[in-house]
């Protein structure tokens, strides 16, 4: 199982140096103008970009003008993005837990999934293939996902009640959205969870400030780099080397700086 704090003894200085005087701006972070009480302006970019990362054919303007102004699409058109922003919604409306996060999942994934994959570990060989069909990464078995995921979340909830500069929650917010897909415990859904739970770490450690962070749409703006850098862990979850996640944890600083 990964160890957070041996991870941190080997990355953490270089991060600092590498992030130094980034963080100031999340303080800055505000809630678009066009936001209402019923309507989030940020959850429809979390949504639509997290959904886009997975290959969702989505237009932005077309989802606001769908959620914030009622114009109709066809279902297959927004259904899958409306149930992430559900999702998004309920982490917002919850504390951070193992119960909450697979009934997030379930949410995100009632147009993607059979009802009895929802919300529930695989208990399946999970493999990520290529494009052309060949096995880039072989996940946790699934006689190992459970518990894997007890000891993922004995540790984030050690994170969860420690005190943490912002460096630090910016730093496990990225290890913990690394793992979880590394450990890959879901039939499907694992990306768009993954990249939830980092922003709902945030959000329980630094406030509601974290919501309007666009860290979805700088990973889907850099893709490319997004996948190469979950890609240089290994081919396997049993000889991945964290040691090499560095590049990946350099990526969320980034999103403070995303327009």
């Amino acid at each position: 199982m990964i160890n957070f704090k041996t991870i941190k003894s080997e990355l953490f200085p270089e991060y600092l140096l590498e992030t130094k005087g980034g963080f100031d701006r999340f303080s800055l972070l505000k809630d678009a103008e066009i936001s209402t009480e019923n309507f989030s302006f940020y959850t429809s970019v979390s949504s639509v970009y997290s959904s886009k990362i997975e290959g969702v054919e989505i237009d932005l303007d077309s989802y606001i003008k769908h959620k914030n102004l009622g114009i109709e699409f066809k279902p297959d058109y927004t259904k899958k993005i409306d149930d992430l922003y559900k999702a998004y919604t309920c982490a917002k409306e919850n504390n951070l837990s193992q119960e909450n996060l697979l009934i997030a999942h379930q949410i995100l994934t009632e147009n993607i999934l059979k009802p009895y994959l929802q919300g529930v570990y695989r208990k399946t060989k999970m493999y990520v293939l290529t494009d052309q069909g060949q096995i880039e990464y072989v996940a946790t078995s699934p006689f190992e996902v459970e518990n894997e995921m007890e000891q993922f979340f004995i540790e984030l909830n050690v994170l969860l009640t420690e005190n943490l500069e912002i460096e630090e929650v910016f730093f496990y917010a990225s290890l913990l959205h690394l793992a979880f897909v590394k450990i890959h415990p879901m039939n499907d859904g694992n990306g768009r969870l993954a990249r939830l739970l980092e922003k709902w770490f945030i959000s329980q450690k630094l406030g509601a400030k974290a919501w309007f962070l666009q860290s979805e749409k700088m990973y889907y703006q850099n893709h490319q780099n997004y996948y190469q850098n979950i890609r240089k862990l290994g081919l396997d979850y049993e000889n991945l080397n964290f040691n090499n996640s560095l590049n990946f944890l350099l990526m969320l600083p980034k999103s403070l700086n995303t327009k």
